[in-house]
């Protein structure tokens, strides 16, 4: 029965929301590509950008999103005339590249998700401590699990 506890456990159920969250995200997402003239796949990469904890190479962000070496340059060409990245050399190994987000251009991506993080933080306001932490660990397993399947080389 629709909007029951049992469905919100159902595999399916579970299948069918995540295509609904990531498809507004993903909305978002082709609304920011589209306004600074990008590829959906830069804005993925400005993504890993952000997220990385450690300096990121063109290697490893390949890796992350399954572009081949020439994807990647182009995807950092691209990046890098629309202001939104800089890559810069290693200080200790100068064959060594690293691609930082711009300041600028951080900023600007935050301007844009503001309206996805009002929502979230609405969402969040309707949730106890303990049960955030229940979703904030199935969403850190899930993407951990998701991040460890092979990425399809394009």
């Amino acid at each position: 029965m629709p909007g029951t506890e049992e469905e919100a456990t159902d595999l399916q159920a579970f299948a069918r929301q995540l295509r609904r969250v990531n498809g507004e995200i993903n909305r978002l997402v082709h609304g920011f590509a589209l306004a600074r003239g990008l590829h959906p796949t830069d804005v993925q990469a400005l993504a890993v950008i952000l997220d990385s904890e450690e300096p990121l190479t063109p290697g490893r962000l390949g890796a992350r999103l399954g572009l081949t070496s020439g994807a990647v340059t182009a995807c950092l060409d691209r990046l890098e005339r629309s202001g939104q990245v800089r890559r810069s050399r290693a200080s200790d190994d100068r064959r060594v590249v690293h691609v930082h987000y711009v300041a600028d251009a951080k900023q600007a991506a935050r301007e844009h998700f503001r309206p996805l993080a009002r929502v979230t933080e609405r969402v969040r306001e309707r949730f106890d401590e303990a049960e955030l932490a229940v979703v904030a660990r199935f969403l850190r397993e899930l993407g951990e699990e998701l991040g460890g399947l092979p990425a399809p080389r394009r």
